[in-house]
């Protein structure tokens, strides 16, 4: 999911469950609009990649992303922004309070994917 706060969705994309999310980066990223201006690109160690540096650059966002421990040379990142990582994990939070969502009753994933659409809507407007 990409958020630009605890109550903005801006993209999300849907994988199975043995899938790292990592992998969907570049398909997350191209989903968010055009319009949306990126200033920084927050992830954890997992997205520590120099694809996914370089696809942040290309579309003229900072990358704020600790070195995952494998780097050789470590990247460093600005710690205050980092922190700001939380804001999307508690929109995740936020979604997970509705049951259908938490518990994931649909057995379609475009059915689960409508309905994340729904309350990340929901969300947004209450």
């Amino acid at each position: 999911m990409a958020a630009a706060d605890e109550r903005t969705a801006v993209a999300v994309r849907l994988t199975p469950g043995q899938q790292g999310d990592a992998t969907v980066f570049a398909d997350l990223l191209g989903a968010v609009p055009a319009a949306v201006v990126i200033a920084h690109g927050v992830a954890d160690k997992a997205y520590d990649s120099d694809a996914i540096r370089r696809s942040l650059r290309t579309r003229g966002a900072a990358a704020v992303i600790p070195s995952n421990a494998s780097r050789k040379q470590p990247i460093p990142h600005d710690a205050a922004l980092y922190r700001e990582r939380n804001r999307v994990e508690r929109l995740v939070g936020k979604l997970k309070q509705f049951r259908r969502i938490a518990t994931r009753y649909e057995k379609l994933g475009i059915t689960y994917l409508a309905l994340i659409h729904l309350v990340a809507a929901f969300i947004k407007f209450r």
